[in-house]
């Protein structure tokens, strides 16, 4: 049975300003459901799942965060070009984690394949290996199998160890995947806390050839530089997959997540990285990680992940 439902459309509501004109449009004028033969344009998929926080003693909430995100995005202006569809949402059928990233991986590749950008709402930062899952089948559909890199905004490396798959083992899970294919593992991290993260992972990170910059450093090093390092990554590699985990916020901007980080880096960082992840022309693909409605009484954290989303198909 597929873990997939289509889109709800009665989600896409807002603000009609018709004495406007037709200039006047927001997203909810904007999104239509996605159908076989659609000319190219914006994917919209929810992973309407936080079965890997809860395997990672983490606090759960994070299956509502597809249809908050939506919400939130519904109203916002629309200044942007082409196309945009609602996918719908994969969902976790019980506790079959695996079942629901297999079936993210098949309908991401599906959509990479007719040319979409796909972009993924969760859901627990678990969505990272099934997204990373789908545009690795797509890249294999290519005569020459293109080398991907992970540009990754977190608090957590996301590398633990462990039989089973969670919220903190995709990265891990990604890593020996490439290791399985025979193919480079590239992983940029943004907003690492030294406190959140024990010396067993950074020593994993540094066996791994992963690159990173604290959280600190964020605040600390000039725009230009982070900017450097993204695109001197960026160089090495033909496709960029783009990852936003919101608990790589300051709990004040993003409280509604399982892990509300005391630190964090600044939203603006956050934006200038992903404009500048875009001006490769090599991002094929982003998602949005663990925004829990429950945890976010008055929709702030639902609102920067709208804006991220903004952003990030601007």
């Amino acid at each position: 049975m597929s873990m997939h439902t289509p889109p709800d459309m009665s989600l896409w509501q807002g603000r009609v300003d018709s004495e406007e004109g037709p200039l006047a449009r927001r997203w909810h004028d904007r999104v239509q459901p996605l159908q076989s033969g659609a000319a190219k344009g914006i994917v919209l998929l929810g992973f309407a799942c936080d079965e890997g926080v809860g395997r990672n003693q983490g606090r759960t909430g994070a299956r509502e965060g597809p249809l908050a995100i939506r919400r939130a995005l519904a109203n916002l202006a629309w200044h942007h070009d082409g196309p945009v569809y609602d996918g719908g949402d994969v969902y976790c059928e019980g506790h079959d984690l695996e079942g629901a990233q297999t079936e993210l991986a098949r309908q991401l590749g599906h959509a990479l394949d007719a040319g979409h950008f796909p972009l993924v709402f969760g859901g627990g930062h678990e969505v990272a290996f099934g997204s990373f899952m789908g545009l690795a089948r797509h890249a294999e559909s290519k005569k020459q199998n293109p080398r991907i890199g992970i540009v990754n905004f977190d608090a957590h490396f996301d590398l633990r160890a462990g039989s089973r798959g969670n919220s903190g083992t995709p990265f891990r899970q990604i890593a020996d995947a490439c290791i399985a294919r025979g193919t480079s593992f590239s992983y940029l991290v943004f907003g690492i806390s030294e406190l959140a993260n024990t010396d067993a992972l950074f020593h994993r990170a540094r066996e791994l050839g992963v690159q990173w910059r604290t959280d600190e450093e964020c605040a600390r090093e000039s725009p230009a530089n982070l900017r450097d390092t993204l695109l001197q990554f960026a160089d090495k590699v033909d496709w960029l997959y783009l990852t936003v985990c919101l608990d790589a916020l300051p709990a004040g901007v993003a409280p509604g997540v399982s892990a509300p980080a005391a630190f964090g880096i600044e939203l603006k960082v956050v934006e200038a990285l992903i404009d500048a992840a875009k001006t490769t022309r090599k991002l094929k693909l982003a998602d949005i990680a663990e925004l829990s409605p429950a945890f976010d009484p008055d929709g702030r954290t639902a609102r920067v992940a709208a804006r991220v989303a903004w952003r990030v198909t601007r």
